[in-house]
């Protein structure tokens, strides 16, 4: 079904073929010419079927190019020798741009090439070879003006073709850019669900195990821990996939700030015992607060992980100038002397480190030298970024 658009073009492209088609009846009606130039002499119902399939062709001409160069050139070539054309070849021009700008490159070149000897070759037997008007230098030269038409005509179109060939990839490219940061914008909300959840799981199981015929209300008080963590990795697995598989699926509530509390207090079940510190962080967007809180989230997931039980400070700052957050943990208890080992770089760490760039921000995380591991992110602050 055509557009608005399209229907615009066949009824301009109709309106430009009933033109041309009055305009050769015209000169094939021509009784005398002012330019002293041969006229046609021939019977009425042949010059009505030449210019017939001269001008209205073109009606069609988006729909059939190659085929309407061939029809609209055949007409041309046969005028040109019966004395009825007086203007360079408009229609083949008109047909010529279609099969560049339509037609691949395949048949569009050998269709040019065959089309413009065709065209000056008639042209020229038209005017210095059937009934002579002029000699030899003008005849090449009405052929040369029939030969920039065609040929200028088809390389316009050809020219579009390519860009909008190169205009096309260019938003494919765009298209695949945008879906590869989606999926790794996802990748990274499933870390973020999974990772978290299941680390508090499984130090909270080891618990359990170590404790159940020893402490069965420890025991107890771990299983309850791993079910309620269990229900809410669900529930946020659920969400995320549902918009996977639906268009304009819900979300559920967008992590912020506030929340940190909560995020303490689940580490705190893990074995972690959070010292949370947030200042200056009233106004921040909702994005920049996701990003905050997943980027805590990690560090805690990492030192639940990897250091439970222990003590780790986190703080978050905002002022005029940039976001600062620091999660530091004191490690495990070691003995004296062992050395400080550091950590294995994972997804975790990964993804915090995008998280700071995809700010403009800046990542730096390792062990520290009284022991445990540290992580500080600097985001710039929204104004300036």
């Amino acid at each position: 079904m055509k557009s608005k658009g399209q229907r615009h073009l066949y009824a301009l492209d109709a309106g430009v073929a009933v033109a041309l088609t009055v305009v050769y009846i015209g000169f094939a009606r021509l009784t005398a010419a002012d330019d002293g130039q041969p006229v046609y002499a021939g019977p009425l119902w042949l010059s009505c079927l030449i210019a017939a399939t001269v001008g209205l062709p073109i009606a069609v001409r988006r729909r059939w190019p190659l085929a309407v160069l061939v029809a609209v050139l055949a007409a041309l070539a046969t005028a040109s020798l019966l004395d009825i054309p007086r203007e360079p070849y408009a229609a083949a021009g008109l047909a010529a741009y279609l099969v560049g700008l339509a037609e691949p490159a395949r048949r569009s070149v050998p269709a040019l090439a065959v089309a413009l000897p065709v065209a000056c070759g008639a042209v020229y037997l038209g005017e210095a070879v059937v009934t002579p008007a002029e000699d030899w230098r003008g005849a090449v030269g009405v052929a040369g003006l029939v030969l920039l038409v065609i040929g200028g005509a088809w390389g316009l179109g050809f020219s579009v073709r390519g860009r909008r060939a190169e205009a096309a990839r260019e938003q494919r490219r765009r298209s695949e850019r945008a879906l590869d940061e989606e999926r790794l914008r996802i990748a990274r909300e499933l870390h973020d669900i999974v990772s978290h959840n299941l680390s508090l799981i499984a130090v909270k199981a080891g618990v359990a195990g170590h404790v159940a015929e020893a402490d069965p209300r420890e025991a107890r008080a771990a299983l309850k821990v791993i079910e309620e963590t269990s229900r809410s990795a669900l529930a946020e697995m659920r969400r995320t996939l549902g918009v996977l598989r639906t268009e304009g699926a819900p979300l559920g509530p967008i992590p912020d700030l506030d929340r940190l509390g909560a995020l303490a207090a689940e580490a705190q079940r893990a074995g972690v015992d959070v010292d949370l510190t947030v200042h200056g962080t009233e106004g921040l967007a909702e994005g920049t607060q996701l990003t905050v809180y997943r980027i805590v989230q990690e560090a805690l997931t990492n030192a639940v992980r990897h250091a439970a039980p222990t003590r780790c400070q986190v703080t978050v700052e905002a002022d005029a100038r940039e976001i600062r957050i620091d999660i530091a943990d004191q490690g495990r208890p070691s003995a004296p002397g062992q050395p400080v080992r550091a950590l294995p770089g994972g997804h975790g760490l990964l993804g915090i480190r995008e998280r700071a760039m995809m700010y403009g921000g800046s990542f730096e995380a390792g062990p520290r030298a009284e022991g445990g591991f540290a992580v500080s992110v600097r985001l710039p602050a929204e104004g300036n970024q």
